[in-house]
């Protein structure tokens, strides 16, 4: 086949099944993927268009213009009072489905959309937005000099300015109808107090879970559903509140995902306190795998003493053969033992049976330390040269005229430990009161009229 002339075509967009028309240009938080975006004549199946403001909140609005409306649009929409400025994140049958989770009570909450947004729609826009954080620090000082038990979250401002949404945390009920008037007077627009929950908190905020993807209740979560410890039971998690907790300080939303299988699964396992009975033991059961299912089951009530695993068809059956007064070999199918089961190498051996050694070990250990303690405090066998600090040997004595001349050195020798404190006698590095007591230079030779000769000074001063 001739390769030279051959075109390649390359599958971009909605070529490799994913449109990018469905992703769009926003990037706010509860992104739905409109999976029909690229379907002909989807945009005009209905008016009804999904419009998100700040953070998670989202609102639907009849597109009565008729305006060609796609994902990202920034739109200006009918609001009480003026108007409010958002992003389209998703239109055509898609939207009807969103209703349903939206829950809206009457269809008078729907509203229009007034026209794309201008230039200075947005520059009112982007002025209301910079107010946003500065009102949420006063507004918390505010409520905390009225003495109001709640935490203001977040403010979000309308689109022109005219309207500004409190939403604040409480644990009971707060009569905030002073925080009202007070936020009023303050600020100049009307106020709007809206109560929400941790978990919806924790979704307004964005971040990272433990699993290591975007929360779920930033990115597509909007209905919550209470989670209790017994989610965690059917599933046989450990409960232990730091690893259960999200985000927000509550139980995580996930527990709810898969406690309907598990709990399904778990009917049909066997009950936990029947023992299953056999030619050679009892057997109790021990654990269980819920979706497997397989159960364990041990000799031993406690602890995992003599573990065989079995099918709960395997296990139902035994128990009917129970009841009927029968005993089957071995827990296995086939009637006899597994040998291929893990075996305790050290089921007859102690638990203490290193400690002896042990002890041993650390009396040797400090033994080995005290040792070279004991030799130190030892006082040293005085030698022979260290009894007589100022002897020189045979090989290196001077002549016999540098013998006459050591005469007087000897002799100050003794004056001068005479008359030293008892400690310092016999100690040659302090033998000299001064230098005129000195017998010469160091530098003399062994010649008549000078000190000894050199090498026997150094050895003199060794010693």
């Amino acid at each position: 086949m001739d390769y030279k002339d051959i075109t390649f075509k390359i599958n971009t967009g909605c070529g490799r099944g994913l449109c990018r028309r469905g992703v769009g240009r926003q990037d706010k938080q509860l992104n739905t993927y409109d999976w029909l975006a690229d379907v002909p004549g989807n945009a005009d199946s209905t008016d009804l268009v999904e419009v998100q403001f700040k953070n998670t909140r989202k609102g639907y609005y009849h597109n009565v213009n008729n305006l060609d409306l796609r994902k990202g649009d920034v739109v200006a929409v009918e609001a009480n009072p003026g108007h409010d400025i958002g992003v389209v994140t998703l239109t055509g049958q898609l939207v009807k489905l969103q209703l349903k989770k939206a829950n809206l009570k009457s269809a008078d909450d729907i509203k229009r959309i007034y026209r794309l947004a201008k230039p200075v729609d947005m520059e009112k826009y982007e002025e209301a937005k910079s107010r946003e954080h500065a009102t949420m620090i006063q507004s918390r000082q505010i409520a905390k000099d009225l003495g109001l038990d709640m935490k203001i979250g977040d403010v979000e401002y309308q689109g022109d300015g005219n309207k500004a949404i409190f939403y604040y945390i409480a644990d009971e009920r707060v009569d905030f109808r002073q925080l009202i008037k007070v936020l009023a007077e303050t600020f100049h627009v009307r106020i709007e107090m809206k109560q929400i929950g941790a978990r919806q908190e924790a979704g307004r905020i964005g971040g990272t879970g433990p699993c290591g993807r975007e929360l779920c209740c930033a990115t597509w979560m909007k209905n919550f559903i209470s989670v209790s410890t017994n989610a965690a039971r059917f599933q046989d998690i450990s409960l232990n509140p730091q690893k259960l907790a999200g985000m927000c300080a509550k139980l995580k939303c996930c527990l709810n995902y898969e406690v309907d299988n598990y709990m399904e699964a778990g009917k049909r396992l066997p009950p936990k306190d029947v023992i299953l009975q056999t030619a050679d033991a009892d057997y109790f059961l021990f654990k269980t795998d819920v979706l497997a299912g397989l159960v364990s089951y041990s000799t031993d009530k406690r602890t995992a003493a003599n573990l065989e695993t079995i099918s709960v068809e395997r296990a139902k059956e035994i128990i009917e053969m129970n009841k009927q007064g029968e005993k089957p070999l071995s827990l296995q199918e086939d009637g006899q033992v597994d040998d291929n089961r893990p075996k305790d190498l050290l089921e007859g051996e102690s638990i203490t049976r290193f400690d002896k050694n042990k002890k041993k070990k650390k009396k040797k250990a400090k033994a080995d330390k005290q040792e070279p303690k004991v030799e130190a405090q030892q006082p040293k066998a005085k030698t022979p040269e260290t009894q007589q600090p100022n002897a020189v040997p045979e090989a290196q004595q001077p002549k016999p005229k540098a013998e006459r001349n050591n005469k007087p050195l000897e002799k100050n020798n003794q004056q001068a430990e005479g008359n030293a404190p008892q400690g310092q006698r016999n100690n040659p590095g302090k033998r000299y009161n001064n230098r005129k007591q000195r017998p010469g230079k160091e530098q003399g030779g062994a010649g008549e009229g000078k000190g000894p000769a050199k090498p026997a000074i150094k050895k003199d001063n060794e010693g």
